[in-house]
């Protein structure tokens, strides 16, 4: 396959999407396959050797619909081995008490399969109360962190700088 990362991604207003086509256009689309995992399932994540995962939070720190429904379809998938990164959408302001819980279980369930897992963003700028999408120490997001209702002017800076990082973390700058 020409295209080496799979980007995966659930969306149900739109935003996750849409950072998802931001991610693209900055990686560069020809090095990468979106797959809106609502009308593609999972079936493909075994087919790349660098993964690129999108889930927002929803509620008080749910997984996204689509994720959902296939959360027991990540027990089966191979990916020991392949490098990931997620990102993940959140309201730190309306919902600070579960900001992004919904990408720190996706970046553990990947974890806990043998992926690799990078692309771990600062929590400076952020203004929330608690998240599981946390490292060890706190200091970072296990991943992108969003907030297209707070800090939608943040995003593209922030989407720019992460895909510069994960491109070097995936060897491919």
């Amino acid at each position: 396959m020409s295209r080496s990362i799979g980007l995966f991604y659930g969306s149900t207003t739109g935003n996750t999407e849409s950072v998802a086509e931001l991610i693209a256009k900055n990686i560069g689309v020809e090095r990468i396959h979106r797959i809106d995992i609502a009308a593609d399932g999972l079936d493909s994540i075994a087919e790349y050797s660098h993964l690129i995962l999108g889930i927002p939070t929803w509620d008080f720190g749910e997984l996204q619909e689509d994720w959902s429904d296939l959360w027991q379809v990540l027990d089966a998938a191979d990916v020991a081995g392949k490098t990931c990164a997620v990102f993940g959408l959140g309201d730190q302001i309306g919902y600070g008490e579960w900001f992004l819980d919904a990408m720190g279980l996706l970046h553990d369930r990947m974890q806990e399969r043998g992926a690799e897992l990078v692309g771990y963003w600062p929590v400076e700028g952020y203004d929330f109360e608690a998240s599981k999408a946390l490292n060890e120490d706190q200091s970072k997001f296990v991943g992108l962190a969003i907030d297209e209702d707070c800090q939608h002017g943040e995003t593209n800076e922030r989407v720019e700088q992460w895909c510069k990082q994960v491109l070097i973390e995936f060897g491919m700058a």
